[in-house]
């Protein structure tokens, strides 16, 4: 037995606290660089699937703001129909349409596109606006 304990006390003189350390760091290491990736796998699934979420409700809200932005636009054409505009006028705002001589309407000459210091040039008599008024058939100046 003095033999097997002189072996043991041997082997425990040669065995030290550094070369165990020294002889697990491979492991230590590539268990760290392994749970870093896994760490870095998951947290970056995580963020993809966080944006499929986000984007998932942000083209929910686009489909809501464009039927919104649909029906707000059927709404102004009706709004805007001249049969609409005409009742609203008779209705609620005692408007009639006017009679025959009420109505006059003037245009003035506008000079043609291009040269404007030609056009004033012309005769300014000729730039006199013509006078029209409803019910009379080649009613002139």
């Amino acid at each position: 037995m003095s033999k097997v304990h002189s072996r043991v006390s041997a082997l425990r003189s040669s065995v030290t606290v550094g070369g165990v350390l020294l002889h697990l760091l491979p492991a230590v290491c590539l268990f760290a660089l392994f749970s870093a990736v896994g760490i870095l796998h998951v947290s970056s699934r995580v963020l993809v699937v966080d944006m499929g979420y986000r984007l998932s409700r942000e083209e929910a809200e686009s489909r809501v703001l464009t039927r919104e932005n649909d029906r707000l636009k059927l709404e102004l054409a009706t709004l805007k129909a001249p049969g609409r505009l005409e009742r609203v006028a008779r209705e609620q705002l005692d408007m009639a349409m006017p009679r025959g001589g009420a109505v006059v309407s003037l245009s003035a000459e506008k000079p043609a596109r291009g040269d404007g210091a030609r056009a004033e040039a012309v005769d300014p008599a000729a730039r006199q606006p013509s006078v029209r008024v409803a019910g009379r058939a080649g009613a002139g100046r």
